[in-house]
């Protein structure tokens, strides 16, 4: 059974930081790009980031290029996110999921595997 497990969300003042991980088990990403999504109520997921199955590409929304980081270790099955100088409007519950294919990608279509997702509140 495969599962993508978020953890790391919280509550944090604007400014401030967060490291989100995501375990993968089940099965062996290493071949296939992940990402970030994040999502409000009423609102449609949002993409975040992706890298790809090398680690070599990655791709950001332009709302957090530059504040926000991914990063894997297919050794450890893991994705991270890596958030800083946090503001309000990064408040949502944070997605990982696994693509089906290799490269990087923003639409959700091109995901196989979701996890369960973690808050992430950010105070002004």
């Amino acid at each position: 059974q495969v599962q993508l497990v978020e953890s790391g969300g919280g509550l944090v003042q604007a400014g401030g930081s967060l490291r989100l991980s995501c375990a993968a088990s089940g099965r062996t990403f290493s071949g296939n790009a992940m990402g970030w999504f994040r999502q409000v109520p009423g609102k449609e997921r949002e993409f975040v980031a992706s890298i790809s199955w090398s680690g070599a590409s990655t791709y950001y929304a332009d709302s957090v290029k530059g504040r926000f980081t991914i990063s894997r270790d297919s050794v450890k099955n893991t994705v991270y996110l890596q958030m800083n100088s946090l503001k309000p409007e990064d408040t949502a519950v944070y997605y990982c999921a696994a693509g089906s294919r290799a490269q990087v990608s923003e639409y959700p279509s091109a995901y196989e595997y979701w996890g369960q997702g973690t808050q992430v509140t950010v105070s002004s």
